[in-house]
């Protein structure tokens, strides 16, 4: 069995890489996206201490609609553009937002949340979800965090 934990929190790209094998370990071979979506958010709430809320939102029909996540209750549906997770599925870019409140349009789910971390997931140049990390520190997210979720997204392109 895999382990689902890291093997040194304080080691930032080495939690990152773990938790991106643990992810292509137990996303391997399984055609069931929401499934899949469903075991990298129990393994983001594992591996990125400090969040209070990890999970997706997926695209549908031109916008956000949430997918499995851990962390309180949040907004259904996301128009594209809206807010942090709407800006990264429009543009096709991270976006890592210290500030939450300075972040023109935010959207609050979480009234905690202070910084924000949304990393696209893409295929054929289309954002088909975002990977959504929050935490109630601001300045919470750095780029090695932007670098780990989206070497995590790059994984997950083609099995979600």
């Amino acid at each position: 069995m895999f382990s689902f934990q890291p093997s040194n929190p304080a080691d930032k790209p080495l939690r990152y890489r773990e938790l991106c094998e643990a992810a292509d370990a137990i996303t391997a071979g399984e055609p069931d996206g929401v499934a899949n979506m469903a075991n990298v958010a129990a393994l983001i709430w594992h591996f990125v201490p400090g969040l209070n809320w990890g999970g997706f939102y997926r695209s549908v029909g031109g916008e956000l609609v949430l997918g499995p996540f851990v962390g309180l209750p949040a907004c259904i549906r996301i128009p594209f553009g809206k807010g942090v997770c709407g800006a990264a599925a429009e543009t096709g870019d991270s976006q890592l937002v210290p500030d939450v409140h300075a972040f023109p349009g935010h959207i609050a789910c979480d009234a905690r949340s202070r910084s924000e971390l949304v990393v696209p997931v893409m295929r054929g140049g289309e954002a088909i979800a975002v990977i959504d990390c929050d935490s109630p520190e601001p300045d919470f997210f750095d780029e090695e965090d932007r670098k780990g979720l989206e070497a995590l997204a790059s994984i997950l392109s083609q099995r979600i």
